[in-house]
């Protein structure tokens, strides 16, 4: 609750809506998992979009085998159909490029 009011107080002493402030801190699952990122949101999302072109439907930060074991996930809407592309959050390098299944996680 503490970041939230701080945030809202920085947002209104530069001019910007509170909750625009509050969902800039919180734009993707595994937030809290940033600090331990070498690989940050923005340099993800480039390297994602250079594997895959299309529109970035969702991201997330998480522990997962393979890897460092810490990944950058987007989903990625290309061509009508939505993949998975996984990017190492320590290296950069691409993990994952594939079509979503049935029964997406």
């Amino acid at each position: 609750m503490k970041i939230v009011v701080i945030l809202s107080a920085a947002a209104l002493a530069i001019g910007l809506p509170a909750a625009q402030a509050f969902a800039a801190a919180e734009t993707y699952a595994g937030h809290e998992l940033a600090p331990k990122a070498k690989v940050q949101l923005a340099q993800a999302e480039a390297i994602a979009a250079k594997a895959r072109p299309g529109q970035i439907t969702d991201r997330e930060l998480e522990k997962e085998a393979g890897g460092s074991g810490l990944r950058w996930s987007f989903d990625i809407k290309s061509k009508g159909r939505t993949f998975e592309v996984g990017v190492d959050a320590q290296t950069g390098k691409v993990l994952e490029n594939k079509a979503e299944g049935a029964h997406p996680d």
